[in-house]
């Protein structure tokens, strides 16, 4: 199974379309609090339809919460723009999880240090002018990278 952790974000239309695709792919999703909305907002439900009832998530009140929870992962991925190696590159295992930060401000300082300089990739940006991808893109690109490796 892979794991996938989403930092305190904060767009409903991305939480449900990343909750689609952990229902489609039988992926764990992890949603780490504080969210930037409410879980009864109208886009999530649409953005997630009715997939929403085969999808295994978990809730956790903060950072610490994540990480003493026993249904996590073995391993963590950080993906982000300050890293040097390309998320492709990566021998991922099984229960392995793929931490994004949130749509606004990526993950803080303290957790890519938390997490470290071998465990951070980067989805390889072939226009420097520009910032990052949408978070639900992101995550899809991840997930399918992290599961060809797996199958």
């Amino acid at each position: 199974m892979l794991h996938v952790v989403l930092f305190q974000p904060q767009i409903p239309q991305n939480t449900g379309n990343i909750g689609r695709l952990c229902a489609f792919t039988k992926s764990r999703l992890h949603l780490i609090h504080p969210l930037g909305f409410a879980l009864t907002d109208t886009h999530l439900k649409r953005s997630g339809m009715d997939y929403w009832e085969y999808l295994d998530v978990h809730h956790h009140a903060d950072w610490e919460a994540f990480r003493q929870s026993d249904l996590g992962p073995k391993r963590l991925w950080l993906f982000t723009t300050h890293a040097q190696e390309a998320f492709w590159d990566v021998a991922y295992e099984d229960e392995d999880g793929l931490l994004f930060g949130n749509e606004g401000a990526g993950c803080p300082e303290w957790l890519h240090e938390a997490v470290g300089p071998d465990s951070r990739v980067t989805i390889p940006n072939q226009e420097p002018r520009l910032r990052s991808l949408n978070l639900a893109t992101s995550v899809g690109i991840g997930v399918y990278g992290a599961l060809k490796v797996l199958s």
